[in-house]
């Protein structure tokens, strides 16, 4: 199966160390690079069959007939919108909540080019995730399916999980965003699963877009 590589959740851009980390910020090339790597070995482990690539029509099957447990990695504020009834949930990415100048730039930059549009928030690696992905799944042989909205982030959480030994790992392609209404049969929150990645002035483009495809099928 071939996976193409293009990351466009646009809130991966921060990827800076805690605040009170002993470890050196890398600069924003080294960041990329680090994505690249990740996902470049992501892809490999799926080629080569390590991980088990699963559509959205296919997860629900292969939870309740082959084990696997749903592994959340989006971030909260896309969670409350929509979220699989059962799922564990550990964010693979946190809002960035440091407010030095430098980080405050790059928020207005980010606020201006991006965040006004898709409603993302300037995020950063989670620094626990491993950790609380091993507090909530201590058993490395579980069966856990990662998934994201678009199954981009669920590549680089996928290539986490396995360097730190979890060997029986499925990836949620194309993610949630590619999952029909039925594909999953109880779906908590107040927005669709598919839409729970839109926000800000795309939203609302979004919610005109269904009204005039609501009203053309009426008339």
């Amino acid at each position: 199966m071939a996976i193409q590589l293009k990351h466009h959740h646009t809130s991966t851009l921060s990827h800076r160390q805690p605040p009170f980390s002993a470890t050196p910020q890398p600069p924003r090339s080294a960041s990329l690079t680090v994505h690249a790597v990740l996902g470049g070995r992501a892809q490999e482990l799926i080629k080569s069959g390590a991980v088990i690539p699963i559509l959205p029509k296919d997860a629900a099957s292969a939870m309740e007939s082959q084990g696997y447990k749903l592994l959340d990695i989006r971030p909260q504020w896309e969670i409350e919108k929509a979220r699989v009834s059962g799922s564990l949930h550990v964010p693979l990415f946190v809002e960035d909540k440091d407010n030095g100048p430098i980080t405050l730039l790059k928020k207005w930059v980010h606020f201006g080019y991006i965040g006004l549009w898709t409603g993302q928030y300037f995020t950063m690696f989670n620094p626990d995730f491993v950790e609380q992905v091993e507090n909530s799944v201590p058993d490395k042989d579980s069966k856990l399916l990662v998934a994201c909205g678009e199954g981009l982030r669920s590549m680089m959480a996928i290539a986490k999980l396995h360097q730190k030994g979890y060997k029986n790992l499925g990836w949620l392609a194309g993610g949630f965003n590619r999952a029909a209404d039925d594909d999953f049969p109880v779906v908590e929150g107040t927005e669709k699963l598919q839409y729970a990645t839109i926000g800000g002035a795309s939203y609302y483009f979004l919610q005109l877009l269904l009204i005039l495809q609501a009203v053309g099928k009426k008339s």
